[in-house]
C-alpha cells in the first residue's frame, strides 16, 4: 500500500471504480511525466449524483454541499488517476494544478470556498506536495446539473 493510499484509508477514504466517461473522450492521458485527469463529477460510492449535489451555487445549493461536492469530485479523480497508474498511486509525486467549474449563479461570488473542498483533501492527502496551482470558473451548467466539476494535473513517475 503506497503512503497516498494509507493516508486515503487514515482519512476514511474509499476510492470508488473509475467512473466511464460520459461523452467521446478518455478519462485520462499520459503523457511523459504528467498525468492529465479530465473533469469528474460528484458522484457518490453509489455511482450517482446525490440531489444535494445537482443544481446551482447561489440558488438550491448551500456552500456547505457545494464544499462536499467538489470533495467528491477530488475523490473521483484519484480514483481515475489510481486506474491510469495500473492501480499504483504512488507514482504520483506532486499535485500541479486543479482547475474547477461551479455551476453557479451569476452574481455567486463564494467560488474559491466551495473549490477549496477539493483543494483541502488534496493537501491533506499529499501533504506538500499537494500545494497546487489552482483556476475555478463559475459556468452557466455542467453536465446532469451537478454543482461542480473538478479536473487534474498531476506529475509522476514515468
Amino acid at each position: 500500500m503506497s503512503a497516498i493510499e494509507a493516508k486515503l484509508a487514515a482519512l476514511g477514504v474509499a476510492l470508488p471504480v473509475a467512473a466511464a466517461p460520459v461523452a467521446n473522450y478518455v478519462p485520462c492521458v499520459i503523457t511523459g511525466d504528467q498525468l492529465v485527469v479530465s473533469g469528474q463529477l460528484a458522484f457518490g460510492a453509489d455511482g450517482k449524483l446525490a440531489p444535494e449535489h445537482k443544481g446551482k451555487l447561489g440558488a438550491e445549493v448551500s456552500n456547505d454541499a457545494g464544499r462536499a461536492a467538489a470533495r467528491l469530485c477530488l475523490i473521483n479523480v484519484l480514483a481515475q488517476a489510481k486506474a491510469a497508474l495500473g492501480g499504483d498511486l504512488g507514482r504520483i509525486r506532486r499535485c500541479v494544478r486543479l482547475g474547477g467549474f461551479i455551476n453557479a449563479e451569476p452574481d455567486f461570488d463564494a467560488l474559491p470556498q466551495i473549490m477549496n473542498g477539493a483543494s483541502d483533501l488534496i493537501v491533506e492527502v499529499l501533504g506538500e506536495a499537494g500545494r497546487h496551482a489552482r483556476s475555478t470558473v463559475g459556468v452557466a451548467q455542467l453536465p446532469l446539473s451537478c454543482a461542480v466539476e473538478v479536473e487534474a494535473l498531476f506529475e509522476i513517475e514515468p
